[in-house]
């Protein structure tokens, strides 16, 4: 049971973060491999839940699951320049194969005629096997999704948001026409913004990545943004249309309908751990982790009190057929019986983000009421035992919404626009953030030099209905003309 102390939000917010994770024992860095970390158990069962609800909702729409080679040839990089240049910097390489043991020290035995990439991304080598079962329209759509671990080589790490190994699903999709890929583009878009917002509770914008911030190789990208406690925001998801890049540099063909040869129009898209890391930045607070009912691996810590030998046995009688009704309600319960404190108890399951507790004691199974604590609320309200089944999920289902309704809020609370830089500065300045719309003339030189003032970025030019219907204006940094505001932020 963790006593890690947990600094406020209000003091350190980086700080803050770390602690929350080390109490609720979600990851810790690996220590003896450079940049990585081990995810515990209760961080791999949100995970799980995660990875579920996306994986039935990619089967849904005629994704099919498959896994492909951690290793991948040097030269599949060098395919397509844009997408070598992108990931030169964050890969790591194998170059040689075998140990052999000299005077006592280990030594590496056969160098690689060819040296491997360990997997950044997938889209080379999927490429590859694409030419290799694409021959003609009736192959098409091809619908693919792979769940594994990438590794990109980082020089300043932060768990579940920045590491050298972190755990994904990345989409590969081929299509016989544009339109059809970016109608995939869409679809898959809306995917992550419904788990986003109906599974995590986390409000999101989609928007289109500008041509400095898209994924190296792809025709456009698109990505959910979600904005943070801190006033900062996180990319929680992207979507990628890479046109016919990756099928004209590996050669992927089929024969259209009219018979004639062309290259497959394609697409990617990818959500990871970081979605953790969001969960954790968007609801959590000064006492522990904070978890949505949705995405919690334990609903419900039925706590039983007793003093004596006589009242354990029959409070935890009456704990255990809570227990089983709440369970056959399909929720997942944790009935403490340990042999500690109740004060105890309540610390770990409110630090591990547990949505609510029971407590039950020789009294409530006098009145047949328990009493119950949500993670979210400072009092205590009663429950009665019939039809506890039916009571506690209408609960949980309260501090689902409950835990939305905040975040949502928080966003508008914490949403301006902006029309002159000193305005806009002032917002960025020191360690200041927000979500701010504000025009921008289109042109990189622009962007970076607003990042170099502010250290704030375009998270997106959002899509219809997402942000500020668009009107034309001038540029907050240039005084150029401008067709639309876009989304400012600094960001993780």
């Amino acid at each position: 049971m963790s006593e890690q102390h947990i600094t406020p939000r209000a003091k350190d917010y980086a700080q803050w973060y770390q602690d929350v994770i080390a109490a609720a024992e979600l990851a810790e860095p690996a220590g003896v491999v450079k940049g990585c970390m081990v995810v515990r158990p209760h961080g791999w069962a949100i995970w799980e839940k995660i990875q579920a609800e996306l994986d039935g909702r990619f089967k849904a729409t005629g994704h099919q699951n498959c896994a492909f080679p951690l290793l991948i040839p040097l030269s599949f990089l060098q395919k397509e320049s844009e997408h070598a240049t992108g990931f030169a910097m964050e890969c790591a390489v194998v170059t040689h194969a075998g140990l052999r043991a000299v005077d006592g020290k280990i030594e590496l035995k056969n160098e690689l005629e060819e040296p491997y990439v360990v997997r950044p991304t997938s889209e080379t080598i999927i490429g590859h096997f694409f030419a290799k079962w694409i021959d003609s329209y009736r192959d098409l759509p091809l619908l693919l999704n792979q769940w594994c671990s990438v590794m990109r080589w980082e020089l300043r790490t932060r768990l579940f948001l920045r590491t050298a190994e972190f755990w994904w699903q990345e989409g590969h999709t081929a299509h016989s026409t544009h339109a059809e890929a970016v109608e995939e583009v869409h679809r898959m878009l809306n995917v992550y913004r419904d788990v986003y917002q109906d599974l995590l509770a986390i409000p999101v914008i989609k928007g289109l990545k500008t041509v400095n911030e898209k994924f190296a190789g792809a025709h456009e990208t698109f990505c959910v943004e979600a904005l943070m406690q801190d006033g900062k925001s996180l990319q929680g998801a992207t979507s990628h249309d890479l046109g016919q890049n990756f099928g004209r540099a590996f050669d992927v063909t089929f024969q259209n309908r009219e018979g004639a040869r062309d290259f497959v129009w394609q697409t990617s898209w990818g959500c990871t751990t970081r979605t953790i890391g969001a969960l954790i930045m968007v609801h959590s607070d000064d006492n522990g982790l904070v978890l949505p009912p949705r995405v919690a691996p334990i609903h419900v810590a039925i706590v039983p009190i007793w003093k004596n030998d006589a009242e354990r046995a029959k409070v935890l009688e009456a704990s255990e057929k809570i227990a089983a009704e709440l369970r056959e309600d399909g929720l997942t319960v944790k009935l403490d019986d340990r042999d500690i404190k109740p004060g105890a108890k309540y610390y770990e399951w409110e630090r591990k983000g547990v949505p609510l507790r029971l407590e039950v004691g020789p009294r409530d199974l006098e009145s047949r009421t328990a009493f119950a604590k949500r993670r979210i609320s400072e009092g205590k309200e009663k429950i009665p035992f019939d039809g506890i089944g039916v009571a506690v999920g209408k609960v949980l289902d309260e501090i689902q919404s409950e835990l939305f309704r905040r975040a949502l809020a928080h966003r508008e609370a914490n949403t301006v626009s902006a029309d002159k830089w000193d305005d806009f500065a002032s917002i960025f300045a020191g360690a200041g953030s927000k979500y701010v719309w504000a025009h921008w003339d289109g042109t990189t030189e622009t962007e970076l030099a607003i990042k170099e003032a502010t250290k704030a970025t375009v998270r997106c030019v959002p899509l219809p209905g997402e942000g500020p219907a668009a009107e034309p204006g001038q540029c907050i940094k240039t005084g150029r003309p401008s067709t639309q505001r876009v989304l400012f932020s600094k960001n993780y």
